[in-house]
């Protein structure tokens, strides 16, 4: 089992296993039991939220090209401490980082 935040996850054996000791929480007759109806109003659309389909981007994402990039040490070391797949996380600061400002270069200043 690999934790990352809250998520939890499993191999197909441990939850293989899992299944075997009684230990999964899944009522498969009863979800099996429910109709199309009681399914859809079974989803907490409050909690999940509708999809917002006009932002639905189709088709596959570009490729990420490999960029050679000089970060400081300790940096690296505090992505790495955090746990596996560092580098996503680097990515994921990026991104927050180039959205919030591309935002605020959108926004016309009040001046």
């Amino acid at each position: 089992m690999r934790k990352f935040g809250s998520i939890v996850q499993y191999t197909s054996e441990e939850l293989a296993e899992m299944i075997r000791r009684g230990e999964d929480q899944t009522d498969v007759a009863r979800l099996d039991a429910l109709t199309e109806e009681e399914l859809e109003a079974s989803i907490d659309f409050a909690e999940e939220g509708e999809p917002i389909w006009s932002e639905a981007i189709v088709g596959l994402p570009e490729p990420s090209p490999f960029v050679k990039v000089g970060i400081d040490a300790d940096i690296v070391r505090w992505f790495e401490a955090q746990g596996q797949d560092y580098r996503g996380r680097i990515n994921t600061v990026l991104r927050s980082y180039v959205d919030t400002h591309a935002r605020d270069a959108a926004t016309p200043s009040r001046g």
